[in-house]
């Protein structure tokens, strides 16, 4: 046995040399001064342990736009390479200027040690004025009501622009006016990483929305008629010419119900759409869905289960029939063979017994359905692929042959009524409200 080994099985641990944890600075800001604030220096109060094999980073950017300088500096640690230290010219014009310094090191704890912006920034020589005016201005807001500067010569036109910054523990847009010597939408020239910041820049003030972002996957027993309330606390900077979405599917069988909920960045093109939809039942398991896709910031916002439920109509309890099917849906795998059985409305003539993979808005689960249903299809939803966000992909057991007449066997216990269970008035919903059959 290798010595290695054995101080393995003794639970012994060591740490080969070179792959020790360091310690990094750590600090993020974006702020905006007056030119004459400048050069900037910050003190660091914190330090941070990273993973082992990780090295410390400096990254800072300052966009010079004139009588205003935005300073982004982000320090902590990186899985990239060490590199010397990098100052670049992004863009130098006599209006607005990017100009960044980025390092990467593991040779020493709180190797990431730059303190001021002497190393990159010095103050702009005076340049005359030119003839344009443009507003000038930073926000994380909006630009709307900005004051205008006279631009100095060369300046030939006005910038209007948004960009996105995440990485770095950095998660913010900045919408920056001012003076340019072209007509392009291309202040960064190009560039979309500068050390720890991804960026990307658009001259549609639209893009780059803030939505809410989260996943909700639940099982209960009255979901079909008590709203679930979901506010997620997480936001999410979406790509140029995303959406806002949300997206909430459920399910109901009779014993349970499940409710899947997603909301996030819906993919770009999509245009702006509500709509609530039925897509299996009634009579026996229902499939509902509620989805919106919009263009405004946080506009997907709805915090509660009733916008997909005060669509759904409910009558008194449907008659019974004379079948009986185990009756189960399980969000994260397939329903067992003890399955709770019902019996079964009127109408229902086949036992259903599947799953149903859902897969996008950051959920991919396979979702066991057992129940009554209607017809022998092999497909609850009529072979529907998309619902808002989520792609959907069925299959079901190869039963329905044998499971028509199916009772209970002598000594089982008795079966629970549909409408007992769920007073599954829920089952023969309608289209009503806005709400649109998918069959």
């Amino acid at each position: 046995m290798s010595s290695a080994l054995l101080l393995a099985l003794l639970g012994v641990t060591f740490t080969l040399p070179g792959v020790q944890a360091l310690l990094c600075q750590s600090l993020t800001q974006m702020s905006v001064y007056n030119v004459s604030d400048l050069p900037h220096q910050w003190i660091v109060a914190e330090q941070k342990e990273c993973d082992r094999s990780w090295g410390c980073q400096d990254t800072l950017m300052i966009i010079e736009n004139g009588p205003q300088v935005l300073v982004v500096i982000s320090k902590g640690c990186t899985q990239d390479e060490d590199h010397k230290v990098r100052v670049t010219e992004h863009r130098k014009d006599p209006g607005l200027s990017v100009i960044s310094y980025t390092h990467g090191c593991r040779q020493k704890d709180l190797c990431n040690d730059l303190s001021n912006s002497m190393l990159v920034w010095a103050p702009p020589l005076q340049t005359a004025p030119g003839s344009l005016r443009c507003p000038v201005c930073f926000s994380t807001d909006s630009c709307v009501g900005a004051g205008t500067e006279v631009c100095p010569q060369g300046s030939t036109h006005c910038y209007n622009g948004v960009l996105r910054l995440t990485g770095g523990d950095i998660f913010t847009k900045m919408y920056v006016q001012g003076c340019m010597a072209q007509p392009s939408c291309n202040l960064l020239n190009g560039t979309q990483d500068i050390g720890s910041i991804e960026l990307r820049e658009s001259c549609d003030l639209k893009d780059f929305l803030t939505c809410k972002r989260g996943l909700k996957a639940m099982s209960g027993s009255n979901l079909t008629h008590e709203p679930e309330y979901w506010d997620p606390e997480w936001i999410e900077l979406c790509d140029a010419g995303q959406v806002c979405q949300e997206t909430l599917l459920l399910i109901d069988t009779g014993t349970r119900s499940a409710l899947l909920w997603s909301k996030g960045c819906g993919r770009a093109g999509v245009e702006e759409s509500q709509a609530t939809s039925i897509h299996a039942g009634p009579p026996g398991v229902f499939m509902a869905s509620y989805t919106h896709f919009c263009s405004s910031n946080i506009c997907n916002k709805a915090h509660s289960s009733s916008v997909l439920l005060k669509s759904l109509h409910h009558p008194a309890a449907p008659a019974l029939g004379d079948l009986q099917c185990p009756s189960c849906v399980n969000i994260s795998g397939s329903c067992s063979e003890n399955s709770t059985n019902i019996k079964c409305p009127s109408g229902t003539t086949h036992c259903y017994d599947g799953h149903l993979h859902v897969k996008g808005g950051e959920l991919t689960t396979k979702v066991g359905i057992q129940g009554c249903v209607a017809q022998p299809s092999t497909s609850l939803l009529s072979h529907t692929r998309n619902i808002g966000v989520f792609s959907v992909h069925e299959d079901e057991q190869d039963n329905n042959d044998s499971n028509s007449n199916r009772q209970l066997q002598s000594g089982a216990a008795p079966a629970a009524s549909l409408a007992q269970i769920v007073g599954l008035g829920l089952a023969l919903a309608f289209c009503c409200g806005g709400l649109c059959l998918s069959r």
